[in-house]
């Protein structure tokens, strides 16, 4: 899948880990402001602060981070962009251009998304997907991404991962204070404000995360699935989706078990993805034609 020698790779690598270590820094020390306030309530305050810094950089990710990564030029052919243009007006998303994504120069995944908010929206497709795939497919991808949007899934993930991080928090309370009370004083920790406790309180709500993984997963399906709902009626392109779920079986097992699919897939399997647009195809036969082919059948 991917197409980077190793020192473009090792590059963006180094980029992404300076952008992590400002932004997780920048986080950590709100944090810790927080903690020292309110040594009870920490928890809550501080899911409030996660909240705001996960909205903040899914509001400047499309035209602050990304573009560090990717160039992103205006998409010209007007036999790919106006149909989906057209989509996006009929779905009331504020945009008048679509981008493409040099993403071929790191992979050869398909890809596209329509990301941002409040003016900073976008809708972009990668060249691997203007490569890959034909006119029916790129437009059964641009409607399934479009339905995140018009669907209010960023927002409604944004909730989410507000719930279950004051859970998390929450019991990252109850774990770290249990902790402090055994061992705090061997290991020179005063409290929840002393970053010399960080390790201890990383390592719990990593483990925390660890265990809330199906349940994340299946929050993140569940927006996918609506998506995929979404794209099917606004495209109406059956076929465009069941191709285009065969060719990302290239790195997603199409064919997962009901456990697997739980526990480790965060978007529908290829096999509930075909099966959920050759049913629409089913129900959605031109008029007459269901009872030409009923008439044929009864002939047979």
């Amino acid at each position: 899948m991917a197409t980077q020698s190793f020192a473009p790779w090792f590059r963006e690598q180094l980029l992404g880990l300076a952008l992590t270590l400002a932004g997780g820094t920048l986080v950590v020390v709100v944090l810790y402001a927080v903690f020292r306030r309110a040594l009870r309530t920490w928890w809550i305050w501080g899911t409030i602060v996660m909240i705001v810094f996960s909205g903040t950089l899914i509001l400047i990710a499309p035209v602050c981070v990304e573009p560090l990564f990717n160039t992103y030029k205006p998409l010209t052919d007007p036999k790919i962009r106006d149909p989906i243009l057209t989509m996006a007006r009929a779905n009331e998303i504020p945009v008048k251009q679509v981008f493409e994504v040099d993403a071929s120069r790191q992979t050869t995944r398909v890809s596209a998304n329509v990301s941002g908010l409040l003016g900073t929206t976008r809708v972009a497709l990668n060249d691997n997907l203007l490569k890959q795939c034909t006119l029916p497919e790129i437009r059964a991808v641009m409607a399934h991404e479009m339905g995140h949007y018009v669907l209010n899934h960023g927002a409604k993930l944004l909730t989410y991962l507000g719930i279950l991080t004051l859970i998390g928090f929450a019991l990252t309370r109850i774990f770290f204070d249990a902790t402090m009370k055994r061992w705090g004083e061997e290991w020179g920790v005063r409290g929840v404000a002393d970053p010399a406790g960080l390790p201890m309180l990383a390592l719990i709500f990593a483990t925390l995360l660890f265990f809330a993984t199906p349940i994340l997963n299946t929050l993140v399906r569940i927006t996918e699935r609506e998506a995929d709902a979404f794209g099917i009626n606004t495209s109406r392109e059956p076929d465009g989706m069941a191709k285009v779920a065969l060719k990302l079986g290239v790195y997603r097992k199409l064919d997962p078990t009901p456990l697997e699919e739980f526990i480790f897939f965060d978007h529908p399997s290829g096999r509930a993805r075909i099966r959920m647009a050759m049913d629409w195809k089913a129900a959605n036969l031109p008029a007459g034609e269901s009872h030409a082919s009923e008439n044929q059948s009864a002939t047979h």
